[in-house]
């Protein structure tokens, strides 16, 4: 470490999951994939050829074992130059098909191909039946896991109202559905429900063991609609607080970012149109951003990916301004503060879908590298 332009030796290192390790890790892994690249020589080869890292994690993709074999070589060799190694129980190759255990996990995920009928299956850019479809879904470690923290959550809540245990559960349920939302996750968000609402019986009956499932079910569930086990409850401090379910979170699409884009390099245009695709905006909010082309009204800039923005009325509803789309118009935060100081106006409406969660623990960073006999720690 250097401080204040002396070299200081830390005996302890950078800790694993810290914020500072994947800027760390991508700083020292980059170039690799380029490198890994260099192995294809054609376009017809490099097309087949594929290397995805965030991070310290990768995996490297190719229907030929012995190019995966070479850039496993390849790998190994430009690691050892900055005194790294591949740690052998994180390295693995596999078939995406075929073999005891087809497919890979990958940031929480598992991806692999299904046989499948002509009428099912998946096509190539040439419209030719490929015989299998490719489908990603939450990796059973993620799964095991997610459901091991509501144990935990429900387990620690034994003595606490309903209304506590269902605020600390909301965060996490939608936190980690909105992480699997882009892939095949309807099933497993059906088994979560089934999970946790065995865990919330359970919970009900050791407070009121001497009285009936009738009674206990009146007491902790009502009805929404046509759902007649909404686990709900209200008290003085929270008010009424429903659990959200995982399978309400809506399956959407996944905008793709271009492999060598970044939202440092200068293409407002391209990341304020993705920025109008993400599934993690709101359909309002969509609407705002596709009329003003992606700019903010007052000060003309481009939005971008982490910029907070607030919505406004143009005529303020203290001046008989309507919420209505016409009405509206999509601000920076501090450009919201200026106008609201200049009109007078008090008060802002804010995005309706805009709800705190708690991100799921996706990979920050993790062990699949090491340090080799000669280099130095690298977290």
């Amino acid at each position: 470490m250097i401080d204040q332009g002396t070299w200081q030796t830390t005996e302890t290192g950078t800790p694993q999951g810290g914020v500072i390790s994947p800027l760390l890790a991508n700083i020292a892994l980059h170039g690799l994939e380029k490198e890994v690249m260099s192995l294809a020589q054609t376009k017809k080869e490099k097309a087949k050829l594929t290397i995805v890292r965030y991070a310290d994690d990768f995996v490297v993709m190719h229907d030929d074992r012995s190019m995966i074999e070479q850039a496993r070589g390849v790998v190994e060799d430009w690691l050892k130059g900055i005194g790294l190694e591949l740690k052998a129980e994180k390295t693995r190759i596999s078939h995406t098909q075929e073999g005891e255990s087809p497919g890979f996990d990958f940031l929480g995920f598992n991806i692999r191909q299904y046989k499948m009928g002509k009428h099912r299956s998946g096509k190539n850019s040439n419209g030719t039946t490929l015989g299998f479809k490719t489908l990603i879904k939450p990796s059973n470690k993620s799964i095991r896991k997610h459901k091991e923290q509501l144990s935990q959550i429900v387990k620690s809540h034994k003595c606490t109202p309903q209304t506590a245990l269902i605020a600390k559960l909301n965060p996490v349920i939608r936190g980690w559905s909105n992480y699997f939302r882009t892939v095949v996750s309807k099933e497993t968000y059906n088994d979560m429900d089934n999970h946790l609402w065995k865990l919330l019986w359970q919970w009900a009956t050791r407070r009121h063991h001497n009285k009936s499932g009738q009674w206990i079910a009146k007491k902790y569930w009502t009805t929404e609609g046509k759902n007649h086990w909404v686990f709900a409850g209200k008290s003085r401090e929270i008010g009424e607080i429903t659990m959200a379910k995982h399978s309400e979170t809506e399956i959407v699409r996944h905008v793709k970012v271009k492999g060598t884009a970044s939202p440092f390099d200068g293409n407002l245009v391209y990341w304020s149109q993705r920025l109008r695709k993400s599934p993690d905006v709101s359909t309002r909010i969509i609407k705002l951003l596709k009329r003003q082309d992606g700019k903010c009204r007052l000060c003309g800039l481009t939005f971008k990916d982490g910029d907070k923005w607030e919505v406004d009325h143009i005529l303020p509803t203290s001046r008989g301004g309507k919420d209505w789309y016409a009405n509206l118009q999509l601000l920076h935060d501090y450009c919201h503060d200026y106008k609201s100081a200049r009109d007078g106006s008090k008060g802002r409406i804010h995005d309706k879908d805009d709800e705190t969660e708690e991100p799921d623990e996706v990979k920050v960073s993790r062990p699949v590298l090491k340090t080799s006999r000669s280099g130095d720690g690298l977290a």
